[in-house]
């Protein structure tokens, strides 16, 4: 449907990233103000440029937010004005991300849940206090995945240096149940929090990698960005008005 975010304003945090840049002019051409903002402001906007964002349009407001850090995180929702709804499209992680389940040390995987799981703790939160002082309709929308929702099909990475990382598997299932935990809390039809998780989405990936995943897909493959951006636009509308603490999984059947 055209212009179902029409006099919306939606916070996009993390909108200098893949998913997050995607997003930005999809809300806008959908009629919504976005509220752009990442932890590098002016390398979120020269990627935005990139992806053909008109960064001048009056829909659109950037600025820089490091969603790890709680004092910036409340002074953003304490002096913000109108915000409908917000996605979550941060992924901070440390240099030692990605090892293999045997190199991965106890310092390093309590970094990653502190930097990730932490932070969408602190951004679902403010959300909903946010939501408590203005007593406007909200709705939030994080990012999961299918690998918090089935186990991983390691296979897909032999003849690789990939793996699919133990800290994000720990986050992203967490941050399924956070959704629940915080919309039973408020308990307000008005105030809604759900996750869409996707599939594996097309970066680049080794070859060897990409045949193996198709594999295990009805025939897609590794997603374009762009095919998440249709569940994300529905959450934020009044389309889904009653829909909250669910999980949509967009993956061509991967998890099946």
């Amino acid at each position: 449907m055209e212009n179902q975010l029409e006099n919306k304003t939606i916070l996009v945090a993390g909108a200098g990233g893949l998913l997050g840049s995607s997003l930005v002019p999809a809300i806008m051409a959908q009629g919504g103000k976005v509220i752009a903002v990442d932890i590098d402001a002016a390398a979120m906007i020269e990627r935005l440029k990139r992806t053909g964002t008109d960064t001048d349009s009056e829909l659109l407001v950037t600025g820089s937010l490091d969603v790890t850090d709680e004092t910036s995180v409340k002074d953003f929702f304490e002096n913000a004005d109108q915000i409908d709804g917000a996605v979550n499209a941060c992924y901070p992680r440390n240099k030692t991300y990605g090892a293999h389940f045997f190199d991965v040390t106890q310092d390093s995987f309590n970094e990653n849940l502190t930097l990730h799981l932490g932070s969408s703790f602190l951004f679902t939160q403010q959300c909903a206090a946010f939501f408590k002082r203005r007593q406007q309709p909200f709705s939030l929308v994080n990012i999961a995945s299918i690998y918090g929702v089935v186990a991983p099909k390691f296979d897909v990475y032999d003849n690789t240096p990939m793996t699919m990382p133990v800290e994000y598997a720990a986050i992203k299932s967490a941050i399924l149940h956070l959704n629940k935990y915080t919309v039973a809390y408020v308990n307000d039809s008005r105030f809604r929090i759900n996750c869409v998780s996707p599939g594996g989405i097309f970066d680049h990936q080794p070859e060897p990698f990409l045949a193996a995943y198709k594999s295990n897909t009805h025939g897609a493959g590794m997603l374009d960005v762009k095919e998440i951006e249709g569940a994300i636009l529905f959450l934020l509308s009044e389309q889904s008005r009653y829909v909250t603490g669910q999980n949509i999984i967009v993956d061509d059947g991967f998890s099946l």
